[in-house]
């Protein structure tokens, strides 16, 4: 400190000045400036520093600081307490058994040491004493005299020792055969207890010694031992000299855990971001899986430090048990302003991710819940009548069919048709989105401050958020010539990079990305990454970011068995494993449908939604084949295809329904519903085979249910801004 402290003058007097610095200086005087430099030495300015600045010593033990704290070890206590009875309670026979034999074992060392004293044989060593002196002098009488009333003292206290043990076993023997059952019960306790404790030995104990089923006995020993293993702490000759870790907390129960705060030792040049590196080799030493250990760095935020370490180390695999339900399933209505319900983590703490001014991206291995885990996002958008959607799922299965009842623009399947699509796609929401920061432009700071979408803008210019959702990125791309892909790539970063602002908020998936199937320039702008099960570490950080792995979220920890359980990075240095919240494909049909009712009083069914047939007919009361509704869905983007293809993007639909059929049958279902072909032939760049058009297929369904499905939606307002 070198600030000097100035001395307040009251009633013009100087007034001393009281500080809390512990070696605050003194003012300086002339003779202090002509003094000579010394070696500087602690001064203490205010003998009552320490006492004033040092917080005071905790009162309470750790366990019993916090409510939580406190719940979670009584509950510890009680599962271990209900463990060990039960575990002995199964072994009461076994406990029987060896209460007899240690008992029998017991009485016999019993006997065997009331045999000298029974046998007076504290009298025996001058009795043989005497009888070989007699041998030795036979003529002496005195001594034989001696000898005879020695050895007659030593019978005398056999027969009354002998008497008195028999007379005491006699006594015992009878009242045990006259008392009740119960009694005797009791008796043959009391006597069996001692002799059995009498009879034990290290070699046989009465109870077993159980593991308990904390498998981590979590203590400040064994945490230094781990780290010490690791290499993150010093060897030295002696547990004495050793360094040691300072634990702030713990080690505490927590949960269905042990935690722990701890800082690393000044001097040993080690960081709280070594420790994470190290996460594998540290549960190890501990006895775990490294899926049971999760470590953070405490921020300065939360009074941490570039060495502080919030470690968990749950007793089992957290993510095991049954996923929790989604709350969107049973809500009603959500405001996409407000975080997104998305899982719980390893501690049981509910994870919620906002979304607004974010661009999301999910990836990992094939049926890992990767797909399920993207819509929990989407589901959000449903409940907000204010949101848009557009859909581009290029595997073309189920599992974004019923966004058909809500999505301005839906493209299925990778075809050719709906890449062209897609194309187009990308080229009406890159207009929209100049569009809106053109009316932003315009806009006065009282209405848009930032230059970002807000609610009131929403409402008063119809400016809903856009939620573009894309599934299986890669197979778009693998069908691209290297020309499109680039451009592509080029378009969907500009909606991910500016497209935040003007409401837009982007959410893709894919398998492992790599510089084909998901370009980097393109992964490395994206601000919320999640990613289930992947092979290795380089695959987790192509997912997730470089070096993300070494910081601790690392994907390839996931087994097989962890599916719905992704690694969620939301900040440069926020990340979290979290097991997601399950929505199945059916909740998320209903969830569809629900969206589509929240949207029609507002007037926000538009585009694709707006001409869906199958719902238009539904409002009317009037029920068409199922066959032609999905063969429609399927030929959203054709005019013209041959009846091979159809029931090839029929089955990736919709295995269920479709798997068995064949051309035939197709054909004669579809005649049913009503089709009549003008040509059974359709030539397709040269190829001139059996298949529908679209016109055909149109004239089955009710004129006045295509021409309700082809109204166009209102335009967006042009108000010009006030």
């Amino acid at each position: 400190m070198t600030d000097i402290l100035p001395r307040p003058v009251i009633n013009g007097h100087d007034k001393p000045q009281v500080t809390l610095l512990k070696f605050a200086p003194e003012q300086p005087t002339a003779s202090d400036v002509e003094r000579p430099a010394v070696e500087a030495v602690d001064r203490p300015d205010n003998p009552l520093a320490d006492w004033l600045t040092v917080p005071d010593a905790p009162i309470l033990p750790l366990w019993a600081r916090s409510a939580a704290s406190i719940k979670a070890n009584t509950a510890a206590f009680c599962r271990l307490s209900w463990w060990h009875s039960r575990y002995h309670l199964l072994r009461v026979p076994k406990y029987a058994f060896r209460l007899a034999y240690l008992a029998t074992k017991g009485m016999w060392r019993g006997a065997r040491g009331l045999w000298p004293t029974l046998t007076a044989q504290d009298r025996s060593a001058a009795v043989k004493a005497l009888r070989a002196a007699c041998k030795a002098k036979p003529e002496d009488i005195e001594l034989a005299v001696q000898y005879a009333v020695l050895h007659r003292d030593r019978t005398s206290a056999r027969r009354w020792r002998f008497g008195a043990a028999a007379v005491a076993v006699v006594a015992g023997a009878v009242g045990f055969s006259l008392a009740d059952p119960l009694l005797q019960t009791a008796m043959a306790t009391a006597i069996a207890a001692p002799l059995a404790f009498l009879g034990r030995g290290d070699d046989v104990q009465l109870l077993d010694n159980p593991t308990p089923p904390l498998r981590v006995d979590m203590s400040a020993q064994q945490l230094n031992d781990a780290l010490r293993a690791a290499g993150l702490l010093k060897q030295a000759k002696s547990d004495e000299d050793a360094p040691r870790v300072t634990c702030t907390m713990g080690p505490v129960r927590d949960g269905r855990g042990w935690a722990v705060i701890f800082d690393m030792p000044r001097g040993g040049g080690k960081t709280a971001s070594d420790v994470l590196a190290k996460r594998e080799v540290i549960a190890q030493e501990l006895g775990v899986d490294e899926i049971q250990v999760i470590m953070s760095r405490v921020r300065a935020a939360k009074g941490g430090n570039a060495g502080r370490v919030s470690m968990w180390v749950a007793d089992d695999d957290p993510y095991l048990a049954d996923p929790t339900p989604s709350p969107l399933a049973t809500m009603e209505r959500f405001s996409i302003w407000d975080p997104v319900p998305f899982g719980q983590d390893a501690r049981g703490n509910r994870i919620a991710v906002p979304v607004i001014w974010q661009s999301m991206f999910f990836g990992g291995l094939p049926r890992r819940g990767k797909t399920f885990t993207q819509r929990l996002m989407t589901a959000a958008g449903l409940l907000d009548p204010w949101v848009r959607h557009y859909v581009a799922d290029f595997k073309g299965g189920q599992d974004w069919m019923g966004m058909r009842h809500v999505a301005h623009r839906l493209v299925l399947g990778a075809e050719d048709d709906a890449i062209d699509a897609f194309i187009a796609m990308l080229k009406e929401l890159l207009a929209e989105m100049e569009r809106r920061f053109a009316l932003f432009r315009g806009l006065p700071t009282s209405i848009c401050p930032e230059g970002k979408l807000t609610p009131q803008i929403i409402e008063k210019y119809r400016l809903p958020f856009i939620f573009l959702t894309v599934d299986e990125l890669q197979e778009a791309f693998l069908a691209m010539d290297d020309k499109t892909r680039e451009q592509v790539v080029d378009d969907l970063g500009r909606l991910a990079r500016r497209g935040p602002a003007a409401g837009f908020i982007s959410n893709y998936a894919s398998q492992r990305p790599d510089a084909k199937s998901v370009p980097t320039k393109l992964r490395e702008i994206i601000t919320i990454r999640a990613c289930t099960q992947v092979t290795d570490k380089t695959s987790s950080d192509m997912v997730l970011g470089s070096g993300k792995a070494a910081m601790g979220a690392d994907a390839s920890l996931l087994s097989e068995d962890h599916k719905g359980v992704t690694v969620l990075v939301t900040g440069p240095a926020s990340h979290a494993t979290v097991k997601n919240d399950l929505l199945t494909t059916a909740e998320f049909n209903d969830l569809c449908l629900k969206g589509r009712a929240l949207r029609e009083p507002l007037g926000q069914i538009s585009g694709d939604a707006a001409g869906d047939v199958t719902a238009v007919a539904g409002r009317a009361g009037i029920t068409i084949a199922p066959v032609l509704s999905d063969v429609l869905d399927v030929m959203r983007h054709s005019d013209r295809i041959h009846s091979v293809d159809l029931l090839a993007r029929l089955v990736n639909a919709d295995e269920d329904r479709y798997g068995d059929w064949d051309q035939e049958k197709l054909a004669a279902e579809l005649d049913a519903a009503g089709v009549k072909r003008t040509t059974k032939q359709i030539n397709i760049k040269g190829k001139n085979l059996a298949g529908y058009r679209r016109a055909d297929l149109e004239a089955a369904v009710p004129e006045e249910l295509l021409l309700a499905a082809r109204q166009v939606e209102p335009p967006p307002s042009t108000d010009t801004p006030q």
